[in-house]
């Protein structure tokens, strides 16, 4: 044991992928990406002692979606900035780009730059911030349309909140799911599983191309169980949120469960893997 963890040949054996990785909440700063950097520097050490084999964390590329004029003037001049994670650790990061649902002609024009012709795999759309709105909103459908040709995934944040949401621009598991439904060849991820996992996992039960993404919320006895036998092991994805979480508390989500080693074969990596592979196969 390392540190309360399993072996290293039963970590390796996982082949855990993290689809939830957020350095500096991929926010490079104005100094170049030196703050996303030491960001992941300070992370890799804990994903090294659990053998991860890829982090996916999702950047800004000068779209607005920062609150940073300045630092999205940089982003959008210097695409080196957003490139030198991938080029400092070619084998273990893996990117998505945020979108800003507010501006889906600079968001278009960002997915042929990042996704059809770029390294990224994918698209986040955030739940707060200058560049999110509701899932459901005329100005996502486009840009999820476009993702959908370019065989990406898409990572929707969601969080039920007590009394409601605080502002119209956030989305639920509920809303996700009636978007997926819409579009039953393209695979979502509902991060965080709604926060509230057991309203969350409910509410895309009956979707079944939306998975659920484990991270953000303390470890709670049951949360696995309830997915896996609601929703299967293959629509689960492991996320560590990394370095904002504690690393035990989102491995163990998945590793201490009561469910078979397959399954957790399935939700640490096999899955993230497999939803992955279509675009990752026209690059």
């Amino acid at each position: 044991m390392t540190f309360g963890l399993p072996p290293a040949q039963a970590l390796r054996g996982y082949r855990i992928w993290d689809s939830y990785f957020t350095p500096a909440f991929s926010h490079p700063g104005k100094d170049g990406s030196q703050n996303l950097i030491h960001d992941i520097e300070r992370a890799m050490r804990a994903s090294n002692l659990a053998h991860f084999e890829k982090l996916c964390y999702f950047a800004h590329v000068g779209i607005g979606t920062t609150n940073d004029a300045d630092l999205e003037h940089l982003l959008q001049t210097r695409s080196e900035v957003v490139l030198e994670p991938f080029e400092r650790w070619p084998n273990k990061l893996l990117g998505m780009i945020q979108l800003n649902l507010q501006n889906p002609k600079a968001s278009l024009e960002a997915l042929n730059q990042w996704v059809k012709d770029g390294p990224m795999l994918g698209v986040y759309f955030p739940g707060s911030g200058p560049g999110a709105a509701n899932c459901l909103a005329p100005e996502t459908i486009r840009l999820v349309e476009r993702v959908s040709e370019l065989g990406g995934v898409i990572m929707q944040h969601t969080w039920l909140k007590t009394g409601g949401k605080r502002s119209p621009h956030e989305s639920t598991p509920v809303e996700l799911a009636t978007l997926a439904s819409r579009y039953p060849r393209q695979h979502f991820i509902c991060a965080h599983a709604g926060g509230e996992w057991e309203q969350g996992i409910r509410a895309v039960r009956n979707t079944p191309n939306v998975y659920i993404e484990t991270s953000g919320f303390d470890s709670t006895s049951g949360f696995i169980e309830m997915a896996t036998r609601e929703l299967g092991s293959k629509r689960i994805v492991f996320g560590s949120h990394l370095p904002s979480r504690s690393l035990g508390t989102e491995l163990a989500k998945i590793i201490a469960a009561s469910i078979s080693e397959e399954e957790k074969k399935d939700i640490l990596g096999r899955n993230y893997r497999k939803l992955l592979s279509v675009i990752q196969s026209r690059k």
